[in-house]
C-alpha cells in the first residue's frame, strides 16, 4: 500500500492537464514561461509533501499561483519613484530628470529611424556627435568637443589618448574615490598611465607641479573635488596658473570638473560651482564633465577643449566602445538646446525648477498635504510639517544646504522598528516613497515632490501596509 506522502503526491495533477486548463495564460505569456512556471510550482508543492505537510491540491490555486508567479517575473524592476530624499540628483535614484522637450526626442528617435549618422545635406554618411559639438561649444566656449557615456569614462579616454605610457601630475588633495569605489588613481592605471603624485593633502603650491614633471609627463591634471571639501589651512594654485605652467612645459592641462555646471549659480542666490566656461577661460586645454548631474541630461560624459586633442580623442579606438547612443545623443541635444533661452531654463529644466525651488512654495505643499498623511497613517503616528535642508548632491556642493519643508512622521511608542516598517510599507507602494530616517523620525522632504504629483502620492496613502 502507499504511504501517505507517496498517496499525496499521486494527487498532484500533471502538467500537461494544467497547461490545458490555461489556454488564456500561455497565450498571453507564452507556452514555455507557463510550462516553466507550472513546474515551479509543482515541484515546490512535490517538496513540501515529501517534507510531511498538506498543502491544499487544487487545480484552481495551482493555476492562480502560477499566474501569480509569470506575471510577476515581468513585472518592471526598474520603475519610477517619489523621490522624497531632499537631495535632488540622488545617485541611486537615477540623478537628473529629464526634460519635456528630452522626452520626446528620445521617444521619437526610439520608434522610428533616425539620421544618426547621416548628413541630410549631403546625402553622404554623417557625424553622430554632430548632433551636440556645435552646442557644447557655445555654451563653454571650447574648441571642439566629444561624449561618451560618463564622466568617468571621459577621464579614461582622454587620458588613454593623451597619456599612456606616461605620467599625469596630480595633486594629492585630488585623489578622489568617486561613486562605486572607483579612485582617479584606478582610473590613470586603466588608461595605461602613471600618476605623480604633487603636494599634500591640504597645500600643494605650483613649484610642487613644476618640481613633479619630468620630460615622460604627459600631463597636468586638476580635479574638481565636488564630493567633499578641504576646509582651512589649504593652498592650491589657480586654474590659471596651472594652465599658464602647463604651456610652457609644451604639456596640456586638463581639468576633471565633474558635475558638469554651465550656470553663474551666484546670479541664482546660489552657492558658487565652477562652470566649464570658467575653466576653458582659464586656460584649460580639456574639461570633462558630466551630463545627468548639474547640466540636468541624461547620463553622459563630455569633453570640451582644444580642436587638435578632441581630434585625437576621437580617433581612438576607445572611443566606438564609450560612444553614446542615439537616445542619449537626442535627450542630450535637447537639454542644450534650453540654454539657448535662458529666459525660460528655470520653467524648462527640471533640475534648475527643483534646486531653486522657493520654500515657501515648499512649506506650503507640506501643510496642504499633512492632512492626508496623518489620516493615512492613524494614531500610531505623529505627522508634522518642519524645516528641512536639502541638497543638491551627486558630489555638487558637498556641504552647502537648501532650505527646505519636510513631513515628520514620528512613532508614538518611540521604537525605531516601526519607523523602519513605515519606511518599507512606504517602498512598497505602487509607485514607491523614498524618504530618509534621521533623528528618530521619518522625514519626507518636499522639495522634490511637484504640485501636479500631489495627487498621485495622495491617492496610494490608503495602500500602506501598517
Amino acid at each position: 500500500m502507499d504511504n501517505p506522502i507517496q498517496k499525496k503526491l499521486r494527487q498532484l495533477p500533471a502538467v500537461g492537464v494544467i497547461l490545458d486548463s490555461m489556454p488564456d495564460a500561455i497565450a498571453h505569456w507564452g507556452h514555455a514561461q507557463v510550462t516553466q512556471a507550472v513546474r515551479k510550482q509543482l515541484s515546490q508543492l512535490r517538496q513540501e509533501i515529501s517534507l510531511g505537510g498538506s498543502p491544499p491540491i487544487d487545480l484552481e490555486k495551482i493555476k492562480q499561483s502560477v499566474v501569480e508567479g509569470v506575471a510577476s517575473a515581468h513585472d518592471a524592476t526598474l520603475v519610477s519613484v517619489f523621490n522624497l530624499t531632499g537631495i535632488v540628483l540622488h545617485s541611486n535614484l537615477g540623478r537628473a530628470q529629464l526634460c519635456e522637450s528630452a522626452i520626446r526626442a528620445v521617444t521619437d528617435v526610439a520608434s522610428n529611424a533616425s539620421n544618426l549618422e547621416f548628413d541630410l545635406t549631403s546625402g553622404k554618411r554623417g557625424d553622430r556627435e554632430a548632433h551636440i559639438e556645435t552646442m557644447i561649444c557655445e555654451q563653454t566656449g571650447a574648441e571642439a568637443a566629444t561624449a561618451v557615456n560618463n564622466n568617468a569614462a571621459a577621464v579614461l579616454l582622454a587620458l588613454n589618448t593623451l597619456a599612456m605610457g606616461r605620467k599625469v601630475a596630480v595633486s594629492r588633495g585630488e585623489l578622489v574615490e568617486i561613486g562605486g569605489s572607483f579612485r582617479i588613481p584606478d582610473i590613470m592605471s586603466r588608461a595605461g598611465c602613471s600618476l605623480t603624485e604633487v603636494g599634500t593633502t591640504n597645500r600643494t603650491h605650483l613649484k610642487d607641479y613644476a618640481e613633479g614633471v619630468d620630460a615622460n609627463t604627459a600631463l597636468l591634471m586638476k580635479v574638481h573635488t565636488s564630493n567633499y571639501r578641504i576646509e582651512g589651512y589649504t593652498s592650491n594654485p589657480t586654474e590659471s596658473e596651472l594652465a599658464k605652467l602647463a604651456s610652457g612645459l609644451g604639456i596640456p592641462f586638463m581639468i576633471d570638473l565633474g558635475s558638469g555646471n554651465l550656470l553663474d549659480f551666484a546670479a541664482l542666490n546660489l552657492p558658487n560651482e565652477p562652470t566649464v566656461a570658467d575653466a576653458i577661460g582659464h586656460g584649460a586645454d580639456l574639461v570633462t564633465f558630466s551630463g545627468d548631474k548639474l547640466l540636468g541630461g541624461p547620463q553622459a560624459g563630455l569633453i570640451a577643449g582644444r580642436e587638435d586633442l578632441i581630434a585625437q580623442i576621437k580617433s581612438n579606438p576607445l572611443k566606438r566602445a564609450l560612444r553614446l547612443d542615439k537616445m542619449t545623443l537626442a535627450a542630450l541635444a535637447e537639454t542644450l538646446k534650453l540654454y539657448n533661452h535662458p529666459e525660460k531654463l528655470h520653467e524648462n529644466l527640471p533640475t534648475l525648477r527643483l534646486i531653486t525651488r522657493p520654500t515657501a512654495v515648499i512649506e506650503k505643499l507640506a501643510t496642504s498635504l499633512l492632512p492626508a498623511f496623518k489620516s493615512a497613517l492613524g494614531p500610531q503616528y505623529s505627522v508634522s510639517v518642519e524645516e528641512s535642508l536639502s541638497q543638491i548632491g551627486s558630489g555638487s556642493l558637498p556641504v552647502e544646504t537648501l532650505p527646505s519643508s519636510a513631513l515628520k512622521i514620528a512613532s508614538i511608542s518611540g521604537a525605531d522598528s516601526d519607523l523602519r516598517a513605515l519606511s518599507t510599507a512606504f517602498r512598497q507602494l505602487p509607485r514607491p516613497v523614498i524618504g530618509r530616517i534621521h533623528q528618530g523620525a521619518l522625514w519626507l522632504d518636499l522639495r522634490c515632490l511637484e504640485d501636479d504629483q500631489k495627487t498621485a502620492l495622495t491617492q496610494q496613502l490608503s495602500g500602506l501596509a501598517l
